[in-house]
Formats: C-alpha cells, structure tokens, sequence
C-alpha cells in the first residue's frame, strides 16, 4: 500500500508542494529515498530510522521506498526529515489521523526524535497555503516565523512523540498565533538616533536627501569624521516598513538561515554591513544551490560599505547590474535564481591610503600615484551609479562642546516620510515608489525644467564632464529635494543643490 503526505520544497523565494509517498514490500530490507534528493535528503534515512525507534516506534525489516515528488526537481535541505517518519508511521499502521491531505509537514530530526530549526520555512508555508493545506506543521523553534502567514493553522512541535500525541487526539495542541499590528509597534524602536552626531549638518542633509528619495550615497572623509556613526543612523530616518515589505524581508532572510530565533517578522529595515574580505559571490549571492548574498539580505533597507577602496575590485563591480535593476540574477549549473535587491547603497572611503589627502594639518604623506591608485579602485561605471557624493569634513572643537539639542531622527523622518507620500501619489500608477526609480522616459514626464534650470544643469555638464546617466541622476535628486521643498516643480535653487552632491567626484576623480 502506497501512502502520501506533504511537504514543501524551495526554489528561491517561492516554495512548492512536495509529495512524500511511500511503498512497503516484502523483500531484502531496504531503506531508499528517490525523487533527486541531495545529500542532506539522502542522509534522512539515518536521522528517521534512529529518531523512529528511540521515540518508541517500531522499524519493520522491510523493503522501504520513499519518493519525493515531482521528481524532477532535486530536493534539498534536512526539513524532509518528518514528512518522511509521519509517511513511515502512517505506512506502517503505527499513526492514523484524519485528513492527512490537509496537513504539510516540514522539520530536520536529530537521533532522539526532538525537531531543530529549519531554514525557509516562512515561504514554505506561504506555498502551502497557496495550495489549500490547513494546517501547517512545523518546529517549535519555526512556530513564530510561520504563523506570521495568515489563513493557515501552525502547529509547532518539540518532537516526533509530541506530534504523535496531537495527530492521535491525546494532547491537541493550540495552533501557534502572534499579533502582527502590536509587534511591528513593539519592535521598530531604534536605540540610536541622529541627535547623537555632533556638527556635520551639510551631512546630514544630504542623508535626509538620500532617504526621501532612496538614492545611492557615497561619503568621503578623514578618519574619524563621522562617516560610519552617520551611516548606522540613516535607517532610523526611512519609512517604516509596511507589512508586505517586512515579509518580504522576512523570506530572504528565513531562506539564508540568518532569521534569529526570537524575530517571527522582520519589522526594521535592514543594515547590512559587510567585511571588505567579503567574495563576490558573498555579496551578490551563490554556492551550488544559490543563496541571497549581502545585497539581497539588505533588500528594502541599507547596503553599508565601509572603507569602499579596500574592497577586491572585482567584489565591487559585481554591484554596477543589481544596483540597477533592484535584483540579482544567479545561474549555475543546478539553478538559475533571482533574488530581489532593492537597497540603498551607502558607502564611506578616506580620500587617500592615509586617510589625510586634503586635510588642513598637511598629514598626509602619499604621492600623487599612490592617490591615484588609491581612488583607482573605484570605478567610473560604479561611481555613476551613486546618487550623492558628499565630503566629511572633520568635526570641530566648537561642536562636540555644543550643547544646543541636534535635530533627532523621529524630525527628520517626518520630512523624509512627507516626500515619500508625495511620490508614493505621483508614482501610483506607474509601479515604482521613490524618484530613484525614475527611467529615462519618466523623467521626461516628472522633471521638466524652466529656462533657468536648463542653463544651470547644461553648465554643470559642460564643466564637470558629466555622463548621461550622472546628468540623469542629479535630475532625480533635484526631484527629490523638490519634494522636500513642497514644491511642484523643480526649480533653480534645487538644480544647483543636486549638482553640489554630484561634483565631488570630479575633485578626487578627475
């Protein structure tokens, strides 16, 4: 006799039903898993057969045959580990249970028959319930994570044992539940907040520019000027998260196994701050089955690359594409996955090795080579791709003995959070939200110039030698900071602030 139940398997973000059959005969004993299973699924047979009878079942000396289907597409990962003891039971008459075929098990046994934490559960359970399952079965440890999907019951368990005592009615357990609106309001405090940045208003108006819009920012200072202290505060100026977006969040960071165990939901935008060691395939995503990298796991929030120069060359034009386009494509052999990046790209850099090129006390010591070579580092193409160069001057006496309040995050995010709902209204119908995403096209329609203001851009690309898509660019920021303004149109004083954020590169990159 042939008995089914269900799991789910993932392909990127998305996840599948997986039919877990099994088949009993007579014969030599046997115990084969077939349908492509990798190594991890392979190795189920040994977890099941030690967790089945150290929880107390019986293990039969028969031929045993599970398949996972659909065949075709290989299975990974150890949560098939309970779907195929519960096919096992259900098989061997040791559990019977009513409407198995509204069940999805998903969960990795250790030898005891306890039940660890497994990675892309939540859109494993958002597939299940796409495909009419009722009750989704899952660790405890996962229980918070899935239950985020409404319209199907969770069940979390502890053990193989435990969830014999539910199915069989011996001690039903209470589907896992968690109150979205009271935890998003609970968990989107930050402990750190702009009025800690003494001095460097210049800065930080260009990061309230940066936020109201959602561009790429780039900072350039001597060591010690602030430049990460800033960066570590810009999400706390964002909008807030709604809900679709920290589910969002959520997936990615559920399929990466970087979810901690007490975070059912993602509520806080992202901050991603990698190591300039990271490879390329560590930022963009990969490995044999890929996975999202640095990029994707800052989606809808901040991409932080500290000390820019210092990253690989080759790591740093893996960005030029997904930057772009707001998604990471991965093929290899196995798969081919898209992984979404929609990010704010922050990045701070000293202007030469030293970190004092520029700086008034005559410290530094590099040669115009090493300079050179030391900018050199960053490309043009990448540095076309950043909305807002601004330079960090260091930080004087006169403001850290300041005492007058700083502006806090919660004032600037109310700017930030106005400009976003003018262009949230402006954009509606043309599926984009912020004036980042403006094509070519676009700008036609949503910057237009006076006479003016065309004479004042046409002299900065004449002077500064501009690019079409940096000229494209300060068209974006002059939208946004006219947004910022309240105003309609973009007018001369905004044009000439955007190109104040766009010449910097021409001081160090000329």
């Amino acid at each position: 006799m042939i008995t089914k139940v269900k799991s789910c398997g993932l392909s990127g973000l998305a996840g599948y039903i997986v039919e877990v059959e099994i088949d009993l005969a007579m014969g030599i004993p046997a115990f084969d898993i077939v349908g492509l299973p990798d190594a991890a699924v392979k190795e189920s047979r040994e977890r099941v057969r030690a967790a089945v009878k150290n929880c107390g079942f019986a293990f039969p000396s028969r031929r045993v045959i599970i398949n996972l289907a659909p065949a075709h597409i290989k299975k990974e990962g150890s949560f098939y580990d309970l779907p195929i003891a519960v096919s096992f039971l259900t098989g061997t008459e040791q559990l019977a249970f009513a409407n198995p075929q509204d069940y999805v098990f998903l969960g990795e046994l250790s030898l005891d028959g306890r039940l660890r934490r497994a990675a892309g559960v939540l859109p494993m359970v958002m597939a299940a319930r796409e495909n009419g399952a009722k009750y989704a079965v899952v660790p405890a440890a996962n229980a918070g994570e899935a239950a985020v999907v409404k319209g199907i019951d969770v069940i979390g368990v502890d053990s193989l044992t435990q969830l014999y005592d539910h199915l069989t009615g011996k001690h039903v357990l209470a589907p896992h539940k968690i109150d979205i609106d009271s935890y998003f309001h609970m968990h989107n405090k930050s402990e750190i907040d702009f009025s800690e940045v003494k001095g460097q208003e210049n800065v930080k108006r260009a990061l309230e520019v940066a936020a109201a819009g959602n561009h790429n920012i780039l900072m350039i200072g001597n060591p010690g000027s602030g430049k990460s202290m800033i960066a570590q505060r810009l999400p706390t100026i964002l909008p807030d998260m709604t809900f679709e977006e920290a589910l969002e969040v959520t997936k990615i960071h559920s399929i990466a196994g970087t979810l901690p165990d007490d975070v059912p939901l993602i509520t806080r935008r992202p901050f991603r701050h990698p190591h300039h060691t990271i490879s390329a395939n560590g930022l963009s995503g990969g490995g044999r089955t890929p996975k999202p990298g640095e990029i994707s796991l800052a989606h809808n929030g901040v991409l932080f690359l500290d000390e820019l120069p210092e990253f690989d060359k080759n790591v740093l034009e893996v960005l030029r594409q997904p930057l772009e386009d707001g998604s990471v494509t991965i093929a290899r052999v196995s798969a081919t996955l898209t992984y979404p990046c929609n990010v704010m790209f922050v990045a701070s850099m000293n202007p030469c090795r030293c970190g004092y090129y520029g700086d008034p006390s005559g410290r530094c010591h590099c040669s115009e080579s090493q300079i050179a070579s030391y900018l050199g580092r960053v490309s043009g193409p990448l540095l076309d791709r950043i909305d807002l160069h601004i330079e960090v001057a260091p930080v004087q006496y006169k403001d850290l003995e300041n005492d007058t309040p700083a502006e806090r995050s919660v004032d600037i995010k109310k700017r930030v959070d106005a400009a976003r709902r003018i262009q949230s209204e402006r954009y509606k119908d043309y599926n984009i939200f912020s004036n980042s995403q403006l094509t070519p096209a676009m700008l036609g329609i949503f910057c237009k110039l006076g006479p003016q203001e065309r004479t004042i851009i046409q002299g900065a690309f004449d002077r500064l030698g501009l690019s079409a898509r940096a000229y494209n660019r300060i068209l974006k920021v002059s939208r946004t900071i006219a947004d910022l303004d309240g105003s309609e149109n973009i007018q001369a004083k905004h044009i000439a602030e955007a190109i104040q954020f766009r010449s910097l590169d021409r001081k160090f990159w000329n």
